[in-house]
């Protein structure tokens, strides 16, 4: 518990500097990008950034450990808040993309704070953990949004440069964090590698529903909370509404973990899923419904909370279809095909909510939703089929 009380911690403060860039990257990119279908340029290249960083992020870890792999992922992401906080005092848009690289590929490692939480307890408790451990969203939502608020106007001639700022700092806290958190000693067998060929791990119809669920889940979670930030600014609503929005829908990303690891245990991972799918679908549904704000703030809870029944589920999930020697393998694909979707939702969500609008995003994610659980069940039923 010890343990895990510090990856909570860890996760906590990695995700706190997320919502720092969730409420204000878009903006600045706005007032900096030389053309609007730009603004989401530097939003888009953090996962760009997070994608490439999964694969040797994941090997790294594999053969030096998951303490040297954190803090390094630490050290990018103070470096990537300082540069941005310099492209700010320049008013530079190319400085601010490369300062989103770097933060961008912070994520890159800290993905993996969730199967690390796994891996320090029994068998028994592996779902909780995974839970557990993602519920320092919790501190994020809370003092994300509040500090994105406040340090925006830390420098009052160039806003938004004390966010940037706090997100270096937010990193130091990560390094002292990490400093308490004792994780097991690779084994040789582990650090080698081996095992099965990702092919052959493909087959197993636990892996294809899993990825097919986690992909689905931050695809369409990336998709509408990026454009959340452009729609309410279009129907005039304020920053602070905004990103107080935000903070509902990350309360609802990562309240559920409390409980969302004891559901497992208790119903399966299949069900909680399915219920997360549910939960996507009335989340568009609920932005289907007008602009005011509680239908932004509902909207936006909704899609947090079917996210984390989609995300924790299939995580759980894809933690039982690995051995040790193969879990970079698997970890890095699954992570590497999620943010590489996240890659397109993030850098289309700008010019698709200005081409064809809110409502028109959420229409979409209904079909796309519906696809999901049409390939899952699919999955799920040949599988049984086969026994």
């Amino acid at each position: 518990m010890r343990n895990i009380a510090f990856l909570f911690l860890c996760e906590a403060f990695s995700r706190t500097g997320s919502i720092v860039v969730l409420s204000s990257m878009a903006l600045v990119g706005r007032d900096l990008a030389p053309h609007a279908a730009l603004a989401t340029l530097p939003l888009a290249l953090a996962p760009v950034s997070t994608m490439l960083m999964t694969v040797p992020a994941a090997r790294l870890m594999q053969r030096r450990g998951r303490k040297v792999g954190f803090a390094l992922g630490a050290i990018l992401g103070m470096v990537g808040g300082l540069v941005g906080c310099t492209a700010l005092f320049n008013e530079d848009f190319v400085l601010l993309c490369v300062g989103a690289v770097g933060i961008g590929a912070v994520n890159g490692f800290s993905t993996y704070y969730r199967f690390a939480a796994a891996e320090v307890v029994d068998e028994s408790w592996r779902s909780r953990a995974i839970s557990l451990v993602m519920a320092g969203g919790i501190v994020a939502a809370v003092a994300g949004s509040n500090l994105a608020s406040w340090s925006r106007g830390l420098f009052p001639e160039h806003l938004f440069a004390g966010s940037y700022l706090a997100i270096a700092a937010i990193q130091v806290l990560v390094l002292c964090a990490l400093s308490f958190v004792r994780f097991p000693v690779p084994s040789q067998a582990e650090s080698r590698g081996g095992g099965r060929s990702l092919r052959q791990i493909a087959r197993d119809p636990r892996f294809a529903i899993a990825l097919v669920g986690a992909v689905a889940s931050w695809a369409v979670m990336s998709l509408l909370m990026n454009a959340t930030p452009l729609s309410m600014h279009r129907h005039m609503h304020s920053f602070d509404d905004t990103a107080w929005v935000i903070q509902w829908h990350v309360l609802g990303m990562f309240v559920p973990s409390f409980f969302t690891g004891h559901l497992i245990s208790r119903f399966g991972e299949g069900r909680i899923m399915s219920g997360g799918l549910l939960l996507l679908a009335l989340s568009a549904l609920t932005n289907l419904g007008g602009v005011a704000l509680h239908n932004y703030a509902v909207g936006l809870a909704l899609l947090g909370v079917g996210w984390n029944l989609l995300f924790v589920g299939a995580t759980s999930l894809l933690a039982t279809v690995y051995k040790p020697e193969e879990k970079a393998r698997v970890q890095s694909a699954n992570d590497f095909l999620i943010y590489g979707l996240m890659v397109l939702t993030t850098f289309g969500s700008a010019p698709l909510e200005e081409a064809v609008g809110w409502e028109a995003l959420n229409l979409f994610a209904l079909p796309l939703l519906a696809c999901v659980a049409s390939v899952m069940w699919m999955i799920h039923r040949r599988a049984r089929s086969a026994v």
